[in-house]
């Protein structure tokens, strides 16, 4: 009787596995079961976050549930995705998209820095990261604005705030 060795153990183990997973594998296999379409959507709740016309330079608030620091920034001038009167309202998560340190709002350069690891988010240009370790952006609130109350809403969430598989938390 011959020994069986570790190596030899792990082949046969890895040959029986595969014989097994083969025909499994391939039940799912046709064209016609494969679906393309892969996008999860999600249904945002609509949040009143301010008024046009009281609304200051910048005001904090959570979305899309309590666990998620957001900022409104009333900017002087149109940016990309802004709304309101002047298209000048934006708002996005305040967690850095690279390890969910917290970012602070710089009004002076209109950015967001996160001290830990020194990134940094252009709010001009949709949360866009200009330098440091992350290499997403800030996740952008969707906004609405109402022309005849003046109110701002925040309606979803493009991109993924950190340390989430969805923006949703089970409660």
């Amino acid at each position: 009787m011959s020994e069986i060795t570790r190596r030899n153990f792990f082949k046969a183990g890895g040959l029986a596995t595969a014989a097994v997973a083969a025909p499994i594998a391939g039940l799912n296999a046709s064209p016609a079961a494969a679906s393309t379409d892969t996008k999860t959507i999600f249904e945002f709740a609509k949040k009143k976050i301010s008024n046009a016309q009281s609304l200051g330079n910048t005001q904090a608030f959570t979305y899309p549930d309590s666990m998620s620091p957001c900022l409104l920034i009333n900017h002087d001038e149109p940016v990309e995705g802004g709304v309101g009167p002047n298209n000048n309202i934006v708002a996005y998560s305040t967690l850095c998209t690279h390890m969910g340190c917290p970012t602070q709002y710089d009004s002076n350069e209109k950015v967001f820095k996160c001290h830990c690891h020194f990134s940094v988010f252009d709010a001009e240009k949709s949360g866009q990261v200009a330098i440091g370790q992350a290499i997403d952006n800030l996740p952008r609130i969707l906004l609405d604005y109402d022309e005849s109350t003046g109110n701002v809403t925040a309606v979803g969430v493009e991109g993924l705030i950190y340390g989430r598989q969805a923006n949703f938390i089970e409660l």
